[in-house]
């Protein structure tokens, strides 16, 4: 099943706005995040700079997407390339369009029934969401599982197993 397109109000590093659809033919590792989030600075975004550096000349994209479900006035897109720029963060980042009728969840998010940050999305070739993990995976088992998609081999179920390794921040009740 193909997934739900990204609602996006801005893309950063990016001289263009990135669709969803139009990355069919690659592989794509999204890793849904805010900037004042403790495990995706600390995990989740170095991980994903990593991948993007061992990954994106193997025909992967990476992308960031900004999911403020907390502290919005704190959490601008001012703010938020300044803290790119600090970090070195230079794969694109689309900026998760905001709920509407006071809705504080941003609609990528919602539309993905996110339970909160970080939470990674790995696409297929065909652009169908093959993965989706709230929480931090270790990177060996990243790597796994992209060069898995890559080959075009169907991924392990991972039946009985939540596929978290690590800290992660819950969308408050």
């Amino acid at each position: 099943m193909t997934a739900p397109e990204w609602r996006i109000s801005e893309w950063l590093n990016s001289p263009e706005p990135l669709r969803l659809e139009a990355q069919r033919g690659r592989v794509v590792v999204a890793c849904a995040f805010q900037m004042l989030c403790p495990g995706c600075v600390s995990h989740a975004l170095p991980q994903m700079k990593e991948a993007h550096q061992l990954f994106a000349p193997l025909g992967v994209t990476v992308v960031g997407l900004h999911t403020v479900f907390e502290h919005h006035a704190a959490m601008t897109p001012t703010a938020l390339k300044a803290f790119l720029h600090e970090y070195r963060i230079g794969f694109p980042v689309g900026i998760d369009t905001p709920g509407t009728g006071g809705d504080p969840m941003p609609q990528t998010m919602r539309a993905y029934g996110m339970q909160g940050t970080p939470t990674l999305l790995l696409y297929d070739r065909a652009g169908n969401l093959r993965r989706q993990v709230f929480g931090h995976v270790s990177d060996l088992r990243l790597g796994a599982e992209i060069m898995s998609l890559l080959n075009d081999t169907r991924m392990a179920d991972g039946a009985g197993d939540d596929g978290t390794d690590g800290p992660a921040c819950s969308v408050p009740d």
